[in-house]
Order: structure tokens, then sequence, then C-alpha cells
């Protein structure tokens, strides 16, 4: 079995689509760590936005200080969130490290980190609406 370079330089030529004859798409890789993390309109919650469509679809990575809370909203569609580190809490549970809870369309709740904070991967297909009209993570209104 080739090293990992050689089989990357191995790989380098360009693929073709399966579906269509056309060149695949190149991946993206993200450096997270070295992203700088930016303020949220939420005390005690900064994001990095890892992928961003533009339209709504959204993959967010989100540091939550000690019980920072993410006010009430409803989700527009699907929201998916993975707990890397603490406890991310509402009022239908908990989701500890390493586990993972998704939310309908529809869903309303109000979200917050536990006592020892939160970092959590959020993934959403469509912005969410808060009940005191801020704006969405990634939304850039004034």
């Amino acid at each position: 079995m080739p090293d990992d370079l050689a089989r990357v330089s191995q790989l380098q030529t360009v693929r073709r689509r399966l579906t269509v004859d056309a060149p695949s798409p190149r991946s993206v890789f993200v450096d997270a760590p070295n992203m700088p993390w930016e303020e949220s309109k939420f005390p005690g919650i900064k994001s990095k936005t890892l992928y961003s469509d533009g339209n709504g679809v959204a993959t967010l990575l989100l540091e939550m200080e000690p019980g920072a809370e993410v006010p009430l909203h409803e989700h527009t569609a699907i929201e998916q969130t993975y707990v890397l580190r603490g406890r991310f809490v509402d009022e239908e549970g908990e989701c500890l490290p390493g586990q993972f809870v998704w939310r309908p369309e529809g869903n309303t709740h109000v979200a917050w980190a536990g006592p020892e904070g939160a970092t959590v991967i959020g993934i959403f297909l469509k912005p969410n609406i808060f009940a005191d009209g801020r704006p969405f993570f990634t939304e850039k209104r004034d």
C-alpha cells in the first residue's frame, strides 16, 4: 500500500465526474484551528463559519461560554448538532461530548451551554428565525 504522499501525488491528475463529462470540482479544505473566532449577536457565543452557501445552508463551529444562551428560535429546516466539548442543553434534554441531536423543521426552543461551556458543530439547511428578531449567525443584517 503506498504511503499518503505517494498516493496524493498519484491522484493529483484531474478526475472526471461520473455522471457527466466534466472535471470533478475540487474539495475545499478548511483550517478551522487557525480561523479567527467571530463574535456573534448572542452574548458569550463565538463562531467559525466552516461552510456557507450564502443562501442559508451553513456549518458552524460554535464556542459557548458557561451558561451562554441561544434565545428562543424556530428551526425552518432540520438542524443537526454534534457536541465536541461541554454540555449543550435545552428544555427537552442535553447532549454531552460525542453525542448528537437533530431538530425537525418547526421545532422551537431555547438552548444553552452547561456550567463548563460547550463547543458544538451545527449544520443548518436554512437560517433559524429568532423570536426577538435577531438575524441568524451567518446573516449580515444590521
